[in-house]
């Protein structure tokens, strides 16, 4: 049974909650992901996705330097980095959700697991990656 801390993606890029939404969705671009972890002191505050920019301030009319804090999702879903890819699985099945902060047990953000990180070639991984399919859909 793998843990999350196996399949997770270690090098996450987290932003302010004072930068502009225009920087958030640059790094977005660049770096090809849709979501944002957003961090304060060292604490995860919330996440902003690319969903949020477009429903929560482009349809509102706000502009490029809107502050990601505005718009933000707050109350974000996690998981432990030693929790079950199964229990990731749950999470983020049951709150239709392709990506999932990880954070240690001083609740320090240490990864992020991504629909594409439970689709591996692993033979144990897949029922995982099935049961996820609908997230996709």
């Amino acid at each position: 049974m793998y843990t999350i801390k196996e399949v997770m993606t270690r090098q996450v890029d987290v932003i302010s909650p004072d930068a502009s939404i225009a920087e958030a969705a640059q790094r977005m671009r660049t770096g090809d992901f849709g979501l944002l972890p957003v961090g304060e002191n060292d604490r995860l505050t919330g996440a902003i996705s690319d969903r949020d920019i477009v429903m929560r301030a482009v349809a509102d009319g706000k502009g490029a330097d809107t502050r990601v804090r505005e718009v933000m999702s707050e109350g974000i879903l996690w998981a432990y980095d030693d929790d079950t890819v199964e229990n990731a699985v749950k999470i983020m099945s049951k709150h239709q959700v392709r990506r999932l902060p990880i954070v240690n047990h001083d609740k320090r953000l240490v990864g992020i697991v991504a629909l594409g990180d439970l689709a591996m070639n692993k033979a144990e991984l897949q029922p995982a990656a099935k049961a996820l399919a609908g997230i996709s859909a």
